[in-house]
């Protein structure tokens, strides 16, 4: 009985002596995520509300209040939730996340930045690998937002993969 009485007390010390969470690590933000990726922190749009990083497998979420647009080169479509997988200069498995190409919309499921001193950085769509400047992503851009069009097929959907493989099956019968 008196071992019980004292475990409370003891699991309750170990849990406020816990060391915080990688996310919020000394008052870390996303961007200092992407820092220590060796990725510019402009990948990620302002308006950022929650986020979390898995330092073990570099696993991330990013949640956004609305999905919205910004406007690099190309228009980019950020949905509600962002995720992915942090490498050393590169993002993997990403998913809420499309690219507008020729007015058609492209899932970007990688990104990886090229030796820095390239300047370029590669956004993977599946069909092609769509090199920018390193030099748009130096901060975060403003995010417009956008309310979601059902009624619209090329609006960006990542989360609908028979979507996005008919989109990547008509591009390649048109380059074909």
């Amino acid at each position: 009985m008196d071992r019980r009485r004292l475990l409370l007390p003891v699991l309750a010390l170990l849990a406020a002596l816990a060391p915080p969470s990688p996310a919020a690590a000394d008052g870390d933000t996303i961007y200092d995520h992407l820092r220590r990726y060796g990725l510019p922190i402009g990948l990620l749009p302002k308006g950022i509300t929650d986020y979390s990083v898995d330092a073990a497998t570099g696993q991330f979420r990013v949640g956004l209040a609305q999905p919205c647009n910004a406007r690099f080169e190309n228009e980019v479509h950020y949905d509600l939730n962002v995720t992915g997988t942090f490498q050393f200069g590169a993002i993997g498995e990403l998913s809420g996340v499309s690219a507008q190409e020729l007015f058609l919309w492209f899932p970007v499921k990688g990104i990886r930045v090229d030796v820095p001193s390239s300047g370029v950085i590669h956004f993977d769509v599946g069909v092609v690998d769509k090199q920018f400047s390193l030099s748009l992503f130096e901060s975060p851009p403003d995010c417009t937002a956008v309310e979601p069009d059902d009624d619209d097929p090329d609006h960006p959907d990542s989360n609908d993969p028979q979507l996005a493989l008919h989109v990547q099956e008509n591009v390649l019968k048109a380059i074909s």
